[in-house]
């Protein structure tokens, strides 16, 4: 892993007719974002000069049309295309959509080459970007089969991290996909996580319930007494700081969630809907568990405001910070676990 001085942000633009070019051009207009790295975004210098005139922005773009061109300290323009390109901000469009992809696919190969250091996604449709080539929900799905590691959806703020049992899972699904194997797997991938990218020791970990009020003793549904307490039970005798299953509806009311450093929960919107109605627009979603970091976030397209010059840029630019703060984390964890006596003199000092 290379020092962490000048650390290049990769952008991948989104969906042209949502709020992604807005954001990205609102967060790098602040030319101090530059004092923390060089940000590259992956789209065209004809479709990021629309943005700019249409947005009234006063923004510098370094055009490049390979990796190897980057200059640090400019805010870089890659061309993964030079045609023009028709934006009508709002509307969905499948050619908008395969747009998304190009930029994704080119900012995670190079990601994959070393030639920038994290990944940072504007938000995508998930309708819009399906084809016979690209037949994934979302971007975890893609970067986890792109990228090394075991993938979680990892919702993340200064004070509040939400991990997911399963993410884009129908509802219907949800209590078939929870097996044994999977609660171990996501419980050691948020442990790893929080040790390595969070600078969390002794991480301690909440686990949400199944089904309401964690099946009532089996008059709810019996998965939480026969799927995930007792695999919580086994995970806790192996010395990790797990607790629950607790009941999903009170957890966060009770400001119970402040006793940990993450909360599991068992599906989506379980875990989605107290985050973002904690957060106000501050999260930031971190895919956990892979050798490379991602971040975006915490909000869709936003068709509904896109073009109109209102959207707030205070989540991508804090997925941004997190991004870079996640890979500073990350090298000092390798630094040590690599240099035992450099971590004896560090807590010697």
């Amino acid at each position: 892993m290379k020092q962490t001085e000048n650390i290049i942000v990769g952008i991948s633009i989104g969906d042209l007719n949502g709020i992604g070019g807005e954001i990205v051009l609102k967060t790098f207009e602040d030319s101090r974002m530059l004092e923390f790295c060089t940000p590259v975004i992956f789209a065209s210098s004809k479709t990021m000069n629309f943005f700019k005139t249409h947005f009234n922005s006063e923004i510098n773009f370094h055009v490049v049309n390979k990796a190897d061109q980057i200059a640090e300290g400019k805010v870089n323009v890659l061309n993964c295309w030079n045609e023009p390109v028709i934006i009508d901000f709002g509307k969905e469009d499948i050619k908008i959509g395969a747009y998304a992809i190009k930029s994704l696919q080119a900012a995670t190969n190079t990601l994959k080459q070393n030639q920038i250091d994290v990944l940072v996604t504007a938000p995508i449709n998930k309708h819009n970007i399906q084809s016979k080539d690209f037949n994934f929900p979302g971007h975890t799905d893609y970067l986890a089969q792109e990228l090394e590691g075991e993938s979680l959806m990892f919702m993340i703020t200064d004070t509040l991290r939400v991990g997911l049992l399963t993410d884009h899972v129908p509802v219907k699904d949800v209590a078939n996909h929870i097996t044994a194997e999977l609660i171990e797997k996501k419980i050691n991938t948020v442990y790893e996580s929080l040790k390595k990218d969070f600078r969390i020791q002794k991480p301690k970990i909440a686990v949400l319930g199944i089904n309401p009020h964690t099946g009532d003793n089996g008059v709810i549904g019996t998965e939480d007494d026969e799927v995930l307490r007792p695999t919580l039970q086994k995970i806790k005798e192996k010395g990790k700081l797990v607790f629950g299953p607790y009941a999903a509806d009170s957890f966060f009311g009770s400001n119970n969630y402040k006793n940990f450093d993450a909360i599991i929960a068992s599906y989506h919107d379980q875990g989605l809907i107290p985050f973002k109605t904690l957060s106000f627009g501050q999260g930031v979603n971190f895919t956990a568990g892979l050798n490379k970091v991602r971040t975006s976030p915490d909000h869709g397209t936003a068709y509904e405001i896109a073009g109109k010059g209102v959207a707030d840029e205070n989540s991508f630019k804090e997925a941004v910070f997190s991004a870079i703060q996640i890979f500073k984390n990350r090298f000092d964890y390798e630094q040590l676990t690599s240099n035992p006596l450099k971590k004896h003199q560090k807590n010697k000092a």
